[in-house]
């Protein structure tokens, strides 16, 4: 295969990742529809800045050490999923605020950067994330890849994840999304914030000892 075919398929193996649901859909959807499009992209740039960080590290071999030191792979799940289950308790918890409707489209710059913050580290805090660009790699790059590979996989990686990200806060930053939001965001928070607590708890759940379980 083709060092042109192999970052192709590359590229394609990460966007169908990527488009798959997960607390990272959620989490972007969910700032897009109840803050802003502005906040939602900065959330945007946090998911494609963490993709890009596991993909990096991919490429220099942190996936073989965590499925090499097992523990070290358990921990981070745990801590990982705590920290979803944490994200899920909050959107809980202020699901019953009122939106306030009268707040400025464009949110301050610490808002921003809050956002941006706040989807990083739900990027990061799944270590799957990096087994799942770890095997990719494995398995579609060449024992000694091109330079030109190393260098462009990365860049590509990020802009995939913000693309399909910015899709999908202007997608639910429109108005009849929004509407909707408003009129049912009880329930669409709250069930938010069950999945992402769901997926925090698996996390926790797959990460502890199994005797624990019997």
């Amino acid at each position: 295969m083709s060092s042109m075919a192999v970052f192709f398929s590359v590229i394609a193996a990460v966007f169908i990742g990527a488009v798959s649901p997960g607390p990272s859909f959620v989490l972007v959807s969910r700032i897009a529809v109840s803050r802003s499009r502005q906040a939602g992209l900065a959330a945007a740039l946090g998911m494609g800045t963490g993709s890009v960080i596991f993909a990096t590290l991919a490429l220099f071999g942190l996936s073989a050490l965590l499925m090499k030191v097992e523990w070290l792979y358990l921990a981070l799940k745990v801590a990982g999923g705590f920290y979803l289950i944490y994200v899920g308790i909050r959107i809980w918890r202020h699901a019953a605020h009122d939106l306030p409707l009268d707040a400025p489209s464009s949110p301050a710059a610490g808002g921003i950067a809050r956002n941006f913050f706040f989807a990083l580290g739900t990027q990061l805090s799944n270590p799957k994330t990096a087994i799942f660009y770890g095997s990719i790699f494995a398995a579609l790059l060449p024992a000694s890849p091109a330079p030109w590979l190393l260098l462009t996989v990365p860049p590509a990686v990020f802009l995939v994840e913000v693309g399909w990200y910015t899709v999908v806060t202007f997608a639910f930053s429109s108005n009849r999304p929004r509407a909707f939001y408003v009129g049912s965001k009880l329930w669409i928070d709250r069930v938010a914030g069950a999945v992402i607590g769901a997926l925090g708890a698996r996390l926790v759940a797959d990460g502890l000892p199994r005797h624990i379980w019997r």
